[in-house]
């Protein structure tokens, strides 16, 4: 019975830790518009994005008479550097860089918001002696960089406030 009681009082000073310090789940992005038409080409993150858009309750429409905003997925990169080398010249760390550039429009304003960057950095560490399990690394790296990428992109549009419905 005395154990019941203090994993209890621990539960509940964990959850009190937690919601005095702001805590709070990520829950719905609050968006002003209920559909979304995206143009320009295919990126990498656009499944992924068209995918956080219908969590969040948008509809991705496939006219532009349809929407109630327009965003265009403009260009995106990925840029490998090089961190630190050895004594010897040989890497040992790498800085990956994942930008994606995107504008928004609504369809009754002929003019396009200035472009916006997302911009989203990892640093892994690298050894030739593990070059297949830092190959998977970098992949799985890059992969989290595009969701933190969409996530931005989704912050981003919930400041957008629309002048007419």
């Amino acid at each position: 019975m005395q154990k019941f009681i203090r994993r209890i009082s621990v539960g509940l000073i964990f959850t009190l830790a937690l919601s005095a310090c702001g805590f709070q789940l990520r829950g719905i992005a609050e968006l002003s518009f209920k559909n979304l038409y995206i143009q320009g080409s295919p990126l990498s993150i656009s499944k992924d994005l068209k995918h956080a858009l219908k969590t969040n309750g948008i509809q991705v429409v496939d006219s532009v008479e349809q929407a109630e905003l327009l965003i265009e997925l403009l260009n995106e990169s990925n840029e490998k550097r090089i961190l630190s080398l050895s004594g010897k010249g040989v890497v040992r760390e790498f800085e990956l860089t994942y930008r994606v550039s995107f504008r928004t429009r609504e369809p009754a304003s002929a003019t396009w918001s200035a472009p916006q960057t997302v911009q989203t950095r990892r640093d892994f560490s690298y050894s030739d002696n593990a070059l297949l399990g830092k190959a998977e690394e970098e992949v799985l790296l890059n992969n989290d960089m595009h969701k933190d990428a969409v996530r931005e992109v989704m912050r981003r549009l919930t400041a957008i406030k629309l002048t007419a419905k």
